[in-house]
């Protein structure tokens, strides 16, 4: 996984305990930030999904750079 790639999955994962508890007080929302919760969650997914594919890509580039080798 590329390095900001994985900055903004950190930040992502920081996002979700944000979106229950309230920053300022530290006390827990009564009604938590559930936009925020999905977001954080929906890219999230994105990320890995967009690294796996990033990764097969390349190591199809590199099998066939070995196979038209010969």
């Amino acid at each position: 996984m590329d390095k900001y790639l994985l900055v903004v999955l950190v930040f992502l994962i920081v996002g979700i305990p944000i979106a229950f508890v309230d920053p300022v007080t530290g006390e827990i929302l009564e009604q938590p930030l559930i936009p925020l919760f999905y977001a954080s969650i929906a890219g999230i997914c994105i990320i890995i999904v967009y690294s796996s594919y990033k990764e097969r890509k390349e190591r199809q580039r590199e099998n066939r750079r070995r196979r038209f080798k010969k």
